[in-house]
């Protein structure tokens, strides 16, 4: 891995800090200045402006963000309200849903078997879940004036390796207007009322959207990766994840439902007058039968913070190692390539997580090789390995809103490196 973090690992006893706000059993590896570790304090108060902005019109109820670079938090901030709607102001340990930042913990978890001989990324996904070996792609057709769909045999098998970068051929339904996004719904894919078991039985039933490995689409890859952790542990997710990532790594706040004493630190979205309907989140306080090992998860900086460390280690907090470096450096390399369209420019797509790489290509700043990605509720975390550098955005907005915070936020940390 380019420039490893290796200092990072400090950030083990790491708790957040905010002004007047520190965890009593902390060590904190705290930048005496931003300009310690090459970063503009003036740019980065001009981030704090721009978030209580959009605090004071609404836009957003309220945030946590937090920028370290060279092993060392450069600059934290907490604005706005846990819950606007009680007017409870946000606290640094507020619990979010952190939807589709699940990913990269899941696809984590998968290298973990491969790593011990229990499973190939090349393995058909059929191996362990036979049903899905049984689904046929669907391809629309139109005559006077009717759309069919017609089932054919994939070109090749589901494997992995294309869950895990999503060319797997599985698709979201809510994120197009075909045939298949339309079956999508009507099935119900993705409610937190089955199984995982029973999720995969339903999902297998219906069309893929186009044969495995043709192109990169957005989809419920992860959650059959969860599934699949399942089979190969003998565990549940919640369970593996439990004991495998989040015991080891330390995140005590992390998990698929918020448990009755810490749901006073929920952090709500907020219906702006006038504005769109908020888009629907999934209620906290309950446990669900799904454990979406696509965007299941709720966290806290903190927590999430520990697990980005590990990654920037090359796969390890303080003495605890999760993964091999080189597991790390081939997760976000990018498993994409022209080939495969379907990723935005300069943007491609390793093992769990979107890999920058080109800088002109894309409309956001940054460096070749950096990766991370994004929550459906704004959430947000990359890794710099260049740069030496983490950012990780906290926030609970409507979808509407979400892609141009995560930019704005990504594009004004990346002007506030001056080294």
């Amino acid at each position: 891995m380019l420039r490893r973090v290796q200092v990072l690992c400090a950030l083990l006893l790491f708790a957040f800090v905010t002004a007047g706000t520190v965890r009593a059993d902390s060590v904190l590896p705290i930048a005496a200045t931003p300009e310690e570790v090459g970063l503009s304090s003036a740019q980065l108060a001009r981030i704090e402006a721009v978030t209580q902005r959009h605090v004071e019109t609404g836009l957003v109820p309220g945030a946590v963000m937090l920028v370290a670079r060279k092993g060392k938090v450069a600059w934290t901030k907490t604005l706005g309200f846990r819950d606007r709607a009680a007017k409870d102001p946000m606290r640094p340990d507020s619990i979010f849903r952190i939807y589709s930042m699940t990913k990269p913990i899941v696809s984590v978890a998968i290298m973990m078997l491969v790593e011990e001989g229990r499973l190939q990324i090349n393995d058909p996904v059929a191996k362990y879940l036979p049903e899905i070996g049984k689904m046929k792609v669907g391809v629309e057709t139109s005559e006077d004036g009717k759309t069919t769909l017609q089932l054919v045999d994939p070109a090749r098998a589901m494997t992995v390796q294309g869950l895990l970068r999503h060319t797997s051929g599985l698709i979201y339904g809510t994120r197009g207007k075909s045939l298949i996004n339309a079956a999508y719904v009507e099935a119900k894919i993705g409610s937190r009322d089955v199984s995982n078991e029973e999720f995969v039985a339903k999902l297998s039933k219906l069309p893929l959207r186009f044969s495995p490995g043709e192109r990169w689409e957005y989809g419920v890859s992860t959650d059959v990766l969860g599934r699949l952790v399942e089979v190969v542990s003998g565990k549940t997710l919640g369970e593996f994840l439990g004991e495998r990532i989040l015991a080891p790594l330390g995140m005590t706040d992390t998990g698929f439902y918020v448990p009755a004493d810490k749901l006073a630190r929920a952090a709500q979205p907020w219906q702006m007058p006038e504005a769109p309907p908020m888009t629907p989140r999934f209620d906290v306080a309950q446990k669900p039968r799904f454990e979406s090992g696509g965007g299941g998860l709720t966290s806290t900086m903190d927590d999430y913070l520990r697990f980005a460390v590990m990654l920037a280690d090359g796969g390890k907090l303080g003495g605890k190692r999760l993964l091999g470096s080189k597991t790390l450096e081939f997760m976000t390399a990018d498993h994409t390539g022209s080939s495969r369209p379907g990723r935005p420019p300069g943007l491609g797509f390793g093992l769990g997580f979107e890999v920058r790489t080109s800088v002109g290509d894309s409309a956001l700043p940054g460096s070749l090789g950096e990766y991370g990605w994004a929550g459906n509720a704004g959430t947000l975390f990359w890794i710099d390995p260049k740069e030496q550098l983490i950012a990780i955005y906290m926030v609970q907005v409507s979808d509407g809103d979400r892609i141009m915070l995560r930019n704005q936020f990504r594009t004004m940390v990346q002007s506030a490196i001056i080294d």
